[in-house]
């Protein structure tokens, strides 16, 4: 059964469109595209979701919340191409688990 992974930013559409295809890409040279369902949002849409535990996986490029700060992935890497491998190894591990 494929895991489900909610990228969010701040508005839904600008930088979480370009981790999501950065996640993707990674995905796929991996071989692990179909292990995953893509969702995108805001995070002032999903901080109850991540907090009810509704998705297997979650990549932020923007502040979420302390109370939720331990169920999501730091996706600022993924736009700065700093810390980059480390996020995406992260990703690998959760759908892997």
């Amino acid at each position: 059964m494929a895991k489900s992974l909610m990228v969010v930013c701040g508005t839904g559409i600008a930088t979480s469109t370009v981790a999501t295809g950065k996640i993707k890409s990674y995905l796929e040279e991996q071989g692990l595209s179909s292990e995953v369902h893509f969702l995108q949002s805001k995070i002032a849409d999903e901080v109850s979701a991540i907090g009810n535990d509704e998705y297997d996986i979650v990549v932020s490029t923007t502040m979420v919340p302390s109370s939720i700060k331990d169920k999501v992935i730091n996706g600022v890497p993924l736009l700065t191409g700093i810390g980059a491998d480390k996020v995406f190894e992260e990703i690998k591990s959760k759908i892997e688990a």
